[in-house]
């Protein structure tokens, strides 16, 4: 089965780069813990941060906030 993306029927644009500051400074951080961990093995640790990370930006994107303090 081959699946093929279907296009919007209207234009929206779309920034590269969230405008929020958080939410910047989060994608920034995702970004270098993946570049960090490029083809290697993450470690239990690193999954958490990411998966913090992921939380803090998706928070900050949508204006809600941080107030992650720690990973469960």
């Amino acid at each position: 089965m081959v699946l093929t993306p279907r296009l919007p029927t209207h234009t929206t644009s779309f920034s590269t780069q969230p405008t929020h500051p958080s939410a910047v400074e989060a994608n920034e951080a995702i970004r270098a813990l993946v570049d960090s961990r490029k083809g290697m093995d993450w470690t239990p640790v690193e999954v958490a941060e990411y998966e913090v990370l992921l939380i803090e930006w998706a928070a900050a994107t949508q204006g809600i906030g941080s107030g992650v303090i720690e990973a469960a």
